[in-house]
């Protein structure tokens, strides 16, 4: 009547009140009757998009098309990103673990009682649905990212022998962020020139990040089996990303991966310069969204 559309009453507040006013009703039948009308105890789902990007659909569109053209050429496709850190320490993790006995972990999450940050890096073959893992321990920068496709590649690339080209599918923002050169300069050196490949990459739109398949499929997997147990070592994290598995067939393999990454590294303008990339100016041209970057070698 009053068109109220939530309520943290529960049915005994509301019985109680309705009371007030000489109507007599259980709580037992006042849920009854709100289940009826469509009341349920909801949590907040994150759905509005705060950023909307012009040309969204039509960069949705060619990255479907691009991950076919790859698929059906039989050339590997990866999805990559960063997952949350992880402060390592005996704190609480959310969720819960079949186990006999409660873990007990510390009464206060203080920094100072933690070893470490344990920093995940992922890669994953949408087409396998396979993952890798690096977890590095200092900063989530481009040649971090990088490094992390490298032992992708080299762990996994045997599984498309012969293949010299690779689709990539990236977010916008973070270590492989669409307008920064570092992430272009290391993919040139490190991953085309040491190996041959030529490198295509798609970028999600900004504020679309929730699409990358690898959000879903890889780390809400693993999420869901460390959960109830606290992350105390970089051996707990690697041995339960090693072991999420799914009924579809994921496989995980994780690694460590060890070395300081400083911030705020800059690229010189000659670097820039000598990169060997090219622009898909017929898609989106305003945007820095698509681009292949090939061997130096190959450039004329």
């Amino acid at each position: 009547m009053t068109e109220l559309k939530w309520t943290h009453r529960t049915p005994e507040k509301i019985s109680a009140q309705l009371k007030q006013v000489n109507i007599d009703v259980s709580p037992k039948t006042v849920a009854r009757l709100m289940k009826t009308i469509g009341y349920a105890l909801r949590v907040n789902h994150k759905k509005k998009s705060t950023v909307k990007s012009a040309l969204r659909n039509e960069q949705f569109e060619y990255i479907k098309t691009m991950q076919q053209t790859f698929q059906e050429a039989r050339l590997p496709v990866v999805s990559v990103d960063t997952k949350k850190k992880e402060t390592l320490g005996n704190f609480k993790n959310a969720g819960t673990a079949y186990s006999t006995e409660a873990w007990a972990a510390n009464d206060h999450d203080f920094k100072r009682d933690s070893t470490g940050v344990a920093i995940p890096r992922g890669n994953y073959d949408p087409v396998a649905n396979r993952g890798h893992v690096c977890v590095g321990s200092s900063h989530d920068t481009a040649a971090f990212a990088v490094d992390s496709l490298v032992c992708w590649w080299r762990n996994e690339g045997r599984r498309y022998p012969g293949a010299r080209k690779l689709l990539i599918l990236a977010d916008s923002g973070g270590s492989n962020n669409c307008r920064h050169w570092g992430w272009k300069y290391n993919l040139q050196k490190k991953l085309c020139d040491r190996f041959g490949l030529t490198v295509t990459v798609c970028h999600y739109p900004p504020g679309t990040s929730k699409w990358n398949k690898i959000e879903h499929r890889l780390f809400s997997q693993i999420t869901m089996n460390w959960r109830g147990r606290p992350l105390d070592s970089y051996e707990t994290i690697l041995n339960h990303i090693r072991t999420t598995k799914t009924k579809t067939g994921l496989a995980v393999t994780a690694c460590r991966l060890e070395g300081n990454y400083p911030l705020k590294l800059k690229v010189s303008k000659e670097d820039i310069a000598a990169l060997n990339i090219h622009r898909h100016h017929s898609v989106m041209p305003q945007w820095n969204w698509n681009y292949t970057i090939s061997p130096s070698k190959t450039k004329k």
